[in-house]
């Protein structure tokens, strides 16, 4: 249940009470949640990953090459990034479920028009407007878990939320390969639509708003430029925002390159990419449930550094044998189980030390560290995947690049924070 104060202490004079939720609403538990925003968060890999096993399809109806269809995954990534650097500061000032609701009509409207695209550039444009939208569960998201829990309650809660919405990048790529064999890639989209409108009934009747109206922050360019400005001016949310953007990045480079990697590195079909995702996602399932079980038993320090342990220790396994050893299954993918164990327990302790970084301003803190997020992944998807695919050796390097960088960028930050501990001026 959300945490109320307690009985004995009587509420601050000078805040008002925020009203309570409507008499249809029922107050959903901490599991029930969970499973909304990751239902909400289950949007960004639906969009990515059902649709990749459709790219010959697409390419074969649509008249494009190979490159134009690749480009719908870039152009949907860059408007994710430009548009989820907004979505926290929206709902700081417009309050939570505002912003999700509106989120999901335009989400729907985009993925109606991916369904019914005649030419791979209409295809675009719905793209970029999925893009827009698809990002406000996952921003949100976490502000609203931070509104309502603090330190180890919370980190619970978003390993839960990881664990649940760990499902939807093992199941998407399977279920897209099933539906484009079955029918053709516009009932991807159309299977996406009607999942979104039934995601926007569950939240119009069950969301909360747990912002209260006079908690929020005003939305005008002055006090957004004051508050952007702060963020960016801070090194310590670059760095810790920057360890969860390596780490994701390195296994972006293998979603980013499976329709490559998949069928010629290792003979795969298109009903086959869950060798791939199954094994990732897995990794993330276990990853988040480890983080779920030591919340609040061991110093954030502590859990990142067991989770490195994981995320250095796969990919340099990876490289070792690929330098001797041609590609194969399960040795090609399974190191991504390992690494992607590592990757969740780092996650949830070096989101919330990000986001304790500025605690007047939750919502555009979410934002900015999605938007680093998502601005690397699209640049992985556009120019570093096409890039390394063309050999296993050099994804497996890459990865292993993505994420000696994160652990660099953490041991800084580390050291940074203590030098401004001793030297506070």
């Amino acid at each position: 249940m959300f945490p109320t104060p307690p009985a004995n202490i009587p509420p601050d004079p000078v805040e008002p009470i925020p009203p309570p939720p409507p008499s249809h609403m029922k107050v959903l538990s901490a599991a029930g949640l969970a499973t909304m925003l990751a239902a909400m968060s289950m949007l960004g890999p639906f969009s990515i990953d059902a649709y990749l096993p459709a790219f010959p399809n697409i390419q074969a109806t649509l008249g494009a090459t190979p490159l134009e269809v690749q480009q719908s995954l870039t152009f949907y990534m860059l408007a994710f990034a430009a548009m989820v650097l907004w979505h926290g500061a929206l709902s700081d000032a417009f309050g939570r479920r505002n912003v999700i609701l509106v989120s999901l009509v335009m989400f729907a409207i985009g993925t109606l028009g991916c369904a019914s695209a005649h030419t791979v550039h209409y295809l675009w444009v719905f793209r970029v407007m999925q893009g827009v939208s698809a990002g406000a569960g996952v921003v949100v998201g976490r502000a609203i878990i931070r509104d309502l829990y603090e330190d180890a309650a919370a980190a619970r809660l978003l390993s839960l939320v990881t664990m649940i919405f760990s499902i939807a990048p093992a199941v998407a790529p399977i279920l897209g390969g099933w539906i484009v064999t079955l029918f053709d890639w516009r009932a991807i989209f159309l299977s996406l639509l009607a999942y979104t409108i039934l995601l926007f009934i569950y939240c119009y009747r069950r969301l909360p708003e747990t912002l209260p109206p006079h908690k929020r922050q005003p939305f005008n360019p002055r006090y957004l430029a004051r508050n952007y400005g702060e963020i960016m001016r801070s090194p310590l949310f670059h760095m810790k925002s920057g360890v969860v953007a390596l780490n994701f990045a390195g296994l972006f480079v293998y979603i980013a390159a499976a329709p490559e990697f998949l069928p010629k590195h290792l003979g795969l079909g298109a009903s086959q990419f869950g060798w791939l995702f199954i094994p990732a996602v897995s990794g993330i399932f276990l990853g988040a449930l480890a983080a779920n079980r030591i919340a609040g038993r061991m110093t954030f320090s502590r859990q990142i550094g067991i989770g490195f342990c994981f995320l250095i220790a796969a990919p340099v396994f990876n490289v070792l044998y690929h330098l001797w050893l041609p590609p194969a299954l399960p040795w090609s993918v399974a190191p991504l189980l390992f690494y992607n164990f590592g990757m969740s327990i780092v996650a949830p302790a070096a989101t919330l030390l990000a986001l304790d970084l500025f605690p007047h301003i939750r919502g555009t803190v979410a934002s900015c560290q999605s938007f680093a997020l998502t601005l690397l992944g699209a640049l992985v998807a556009g120019v570093i995947a096409p890039f390394l695919a063309h050999s296993v050796l050099w994804l497996a390097a890459g990865q292993l690049g993505f994420s000696a960088s994160a652990l660099l960028l953490w041991l800084t930050s580390r050291h940074y924070r203590r030098m401004l501990l001793r030297h506070p001026g």
